[in-house]
Order: structure tokens, then C-alpha cells, then sequence
């Protein structure tokens, strides 16, 4: 299998489809056009679908309007219930339309909100608005609970029926109304749909010797931009310290993980652990030169921070003992597998576990920061962030090398 592996969490309404980890094989690509050929097309001679077709079967000469059905709908709609009946809210199956959209959505660049969302708890959750958004500027927060969109309870929708109704046509809008945590009450918030590019990679100087990098995604581009953003610092005297942003970062291919991993850790130092079924192991090392790794560092997080910023946080802290500072993180710890079938849908099955380089499984628990700084409702409103003046002042009392 190859390395080029998707660990984006959840759902970006547009969205990132994405609580999502994925793991992209050798054989699959996201172009739709390339089918999975390892799986076979050929009945299962072991199972008995003879239920299956007693259904259809009655679905066919009893359903009053039977004359009228899809029949490509009903293969669809087994499909589906096929992969709910594995009891894994990331193992989902898209009918061609929603593969479509899933796809356009990892382009970067779609009409929607602005923010990432999935399930927690059995509940719809908002792991975290992206900077400049409707769903931004609007207010919401991560860990928002979100009971109704419009006038639909989410406690009845999958996760993917979920993000067809957030999501739709810039200059349209939609209600989402809002449970926050340590407050009862619910509130509404309507927002206006807009054109939303997702960023990548920004960094400024700090307390003129600090390198304040912000990795919103792990994306195709974020590899590239980041290589770009090293050297500059490299080629800046000035910076010693570096302080790395990952929170609200909800993940994305596993290979720019290891690249970032690649500029801040030694090579061959583990960056994660895929564990399957079987026990049997895949172990991803930083593959780089290391360069960034001589700085003192300190990583952020928070509650949106998920799948691949927990990989590289939690590798930057079991190799390095780099100190995390903000919010427990989401807690994403699942892989999965996308797999293009033949007629343009597309299943998408959990096929394994990621730990940490000391083989540590964060799923449902999430990174526990090494220090606790929590970011209030005022905090936000007020565009004051106590996690990262903290983080500035703890990098400051690393010795430099």
C-alpha cells in the first residue's frame, strides 16, 4: 500500500468532507475514474442473500406504486444500509452525486459556511469554523452542538444528509440552531452562504524572534507552501523560536504530515503507527532534512484540532517532548479507505487505527495539552487568544541551542 494516505477529519460545509481520516491506496484515486481493483464485482458465494432478495422481491410485486421505482435507487439505498450497519459513522457509501461533491470539496474551493463538522457523542458537532467564514464571523464556536438546520432535528440525519442541507449555492442561507457547552440555552444563527477558500499555511514574526506558523490543513498544496515558508525562516537571522499553530486543523493526506514531520523532526523518527484488524503495523517515519528541528518549539491545539495536526502534534511530543498548549483535541483516531466503484459512487471504509509514536491510541479521548488554557466566548468576541501569548511566553524560556 502506498504511504499517500487522507487523515481529514469530518466534514467541511462547505464543507470539507472529510472526521474524517482516509487512507488512499495505491490503486484508488480521487479523479473518479480509477475503480479499486483489488475488489471484486462477483457475488460473495459464502453469504446468503436470499433474504436480501425476498425483500426485493416483495419491494418489487407488493409496494403500491412499484411501477414507478428506480431500481439503480434501491441498489443505493441497500448500499447505504449496508455500511450503517457496520455501526462506524465514517464508514459511509456516496451515491455518485455525493461522490462528486465529496471530491469537489477536497479541491479547497466550494460554496458553503466555512466550517468542519462531525459526530461526537451521537451528536452533530462543529469541530471548527475557518477564519474569514460566514460560520466565523457568525459567532460559532468549536464543540457547538448543532440540534436543527432549518427546521430539520439532526438527531434524525446522517452526516452526509447533514452537510447536503448546510451547504448550497453562494447568496443563499441557512439556520443552524446552536447548543454551546456550559450553556443550556439555544440559540439561532442564520448565515449567508458564500465562496469559500480553504487556506493552508500562514506565518508571521512574533516578539521579533519568534516564527508564529499557522497549518490550517494538510492538504496537496500545504507540502509546497510549507517548504516555502521554512526557508524563508531559515533565511530570517533574526527567528530562534518557533511557535506552530495546529489548532482548528482538521487534518488532510498523511504525506504532508510526514513532510511538515519531515522539517521538524529526524529522519527515520516515527511520526505515526497504522494498526489494522490483523495487529499487523504500518509504521510512518519523517522522511526530510530536518532543518526546523534545531529551533525551540512549542505546538498548539485545541478542540478542532483532529487526525493529522493530532498525528503531528503527538509525534512532536513523543519524539521531541515538545510541550502542547491549549485545549484537548477532537479526538479522531480511525483510517479510512475511500474505494471509486464502477458506476461513479463510492464507499468509504475505516480499515484502521493511527497511534502515536509511543503507540498511544487517541481516539474518542483526543492529545491531552501539557498546559490547560482555555479560549472563552469573550476571549473570541473580544479577538483576544490567551493560548497563544501563553505559548509565546513558554517558548521564550527554552534554551536556544
Amino acid at each position: 500500500m502506498s504511504s499517500k494516505k487522507l487523515t481529514t477529519i469530518l466534514i467541511i460545509v462547505s464543507l470539507l468532507t472529510g472526521g474524517i481520516g482516509f487512507s488512499l491506496g495505491e490503486y484508488f484515486s480521487l479523479s473518479g475514474k480509477t475503480i479499486y481493483s483489488s475488489i471484486s464485482s462477483e457475488p460473495d458465494t459464502e453469504a446468503d442473500f436470499s433474504v436480501f432478495w425476498q425483500t426485493w422481491n416483495t419491494i418489487k410485486e407488493e409496494f403500491v406504486g412499484a411501477d414507478q421505482l428506480d431500481n439503480q435507487k434501491l441498489i443505493y439505498g441497500a448500499s447505504s444500509g449496508l455500511m450503517e450497519a457496520l455501526n462506524d459513522p465514517y464508514s459511509v457509501f456516496f451515491t455518485p452525486e455525493e461522490a462528486k461533491i465529496f471530491e469537489e470539496d477536497l479541491s479547497g474551493v466550494f460554496e458553503g459556511v466555512g466550517m468542519e463538522i462531525g459526530m461526537k457523542d451521537s451528536q452533530l458537532t462543529i469541530i471548527s469554523p475557518l477564519e474569514g467564514t460566514p460560520a466565523q464571523k457568525a459567532g460559532l464556536l468549536p464543540e457547538d452542538k448543532i440540534l436543527k438546520i432549518d427546521d430539520q432535528f439532526t438527531q434524525e440525519l446522517k452526516l452526509e444528509e447533514a452537510v447536503q442541507l448546510i451547504r448550497g449555492p453562494k447568496g443563499t442561507t441557512v439556520t443552524l440552531t446552536i447548543s454551546r457547552k456550559d450553556n443550556f440555552s439555544e440559540k439561532e444563527f442564520t448565515l449567508a452562504r458564500e465562496k469559500i477558500k480553504i487556506p493552508t499555511v500562514e506565518w508571521e514574526l512574533k516578539e521579533d524572534d519568534t516564527a508564529y506558523i499557522q497549518i490550517h490543513h494538510f492538504y496537496n498544496n500545504t507540502g509546497q507552501e510549507f517548504d516555502q515558508i521554512a526557508w524563508q525562516i531559515l533565511n530570517r537571522p533574526e527567528v530562534k523560536r518557533i511557535v506552530l499553530d495546529l489548532r482548528n486543523n482538521a487534518g488532510g493526506y498523511l504525506n504532508i504530515v510526514q513532510d511538515v514531520g519531515g522539517w521538524l523532526l529526524k529522519p527515520g523518527e516515527t511520526v505515526a503507527i497504522e494498526k489494522f484488524s490483523s495487529d499487523e503495523e504500518d509504521i510512518f517515519a519523517a522522511e526530510g532534512n530536518s532543518k526546523l528541528g534545531v529551533y525551540p518549539l512549542v505546538v498548539l491545539i485545541n478542540q478542532g484540532s483532529a487526525s493529522g495536526a493530532e498525528i503531528l502534534a503527538g509525534a512532536l511530543r513523543d519524539n521531541r517532548e515538545v510541550t502542547l498548549v491549549g485545549e484537548q483535541s477532537f479526538g479522531k483516531g480511525s483510517i479510512q479507505q475511500p474505494v471509486n466503484l464502477q458506476d461513479g459512487s463510492m464507499i468509504k471504509i475505516t480499515i484502521a487505527k493511527w497511534l502515536t509514536p509511543q503507540e498511544i491510541n487517541i481516539d474518542q479521548s483526543g492529545l491531552s495539552p501539557d498546559i490547560q488554557i482555555e479560549m472563552t466566548e469573550e476571549d473570541y468576541q473580544e479577538n483576544r487568544d490567551p493560548q497563544l501569548n501563553k505559548a509565546l511566553e513558554i517558548v521564550k524560556h527554552i534554551a536556544l541551542p
